[in-house]
C-alpha cells in the first residue's frame, strides 16, 4: 500500500511516497504552487500513477497545539482535494520538520539556493516517515 506524503506551502508543496510496503518514505518531487485547481489536479495524477491509498498531511500548529492561520490553509486545500479523490486523508503535525529538513541540508553544505529546490519535499519525507514509523505493524 502507498502512501502519499505533503508538505503544502505557499510557494510549493512537497511530495513524498511510500514504498509499497509503507516502511521507508521517499522524497518524490517539488511541485510550484500555480492554482488550487492546478495544484489538486497535479497530486491527482500523482495518486492515480502511483496507486496511492492513503494520504499523509503536514498540519502547521503553533507550538502550544493551536491551529493557526497557515494551518486554516492547509486544511481548506485538504478539502478541495478531497471532494476529487475518496481515499483517506490523515493529518501529521508538522511543527519543526522544515527546520528539520533544512539543518540536513545545511550540513549535506548544499548551498541556499539548492535547499530552496529540495526543503519541501524533504519536509514533506520527514513528514511521512514520521507517520510511518508510528504507525508500523
Amino acid at each position: 500500500m502507498r502512501i502519499l506524503g505533503l508538505d503544502i506551502g505557499e510557494k510549493r508543496i512537497g511530495i513524498a511516497l511510500s514504498d509499497p510496503l509503507g516502511w521507508i518514505a521517499q522524497s518524490l518531487k517539488t511541485l510550484e504552487r500555480k492554482s488550487i485547481k492546478n495544484d489538486v489536479e497535479e497530486i491527482i495524477k500523482i495518486i492515480n500513477d502511483y496507486q496511492v491509498e492513503k494520504v499523509v498531511v503536514g498540519l502547521p500548529k503553533n507550538m502550544n497545539g493551536t491551529l493557526g492561520e497557515s494551518g486554516q490553509k492547509v486544511m481548506n486545500f485538504c478539502e478541495k482535494l478531497l471532494e476529487k479523490i475518496n481515499i483517506e486523508l490523515i493529518y501529521e503535525d508538522e511543527r519543526l520538520t522544515t527546520m528539520a529538513a533544512e539543518k540536513v541540508l545545511i550540513d549535506a553544505d548544499l548551498s541556499r539556493k539548492k535547499r530552496k529546490g529540495v526543503i519541501d519535499s524533504l519536509a514533506a519525507t520527514f513528514i511521512l516517515q514520521t507517520y510511518l514509523d508510528r504507525n508500523r505493524k
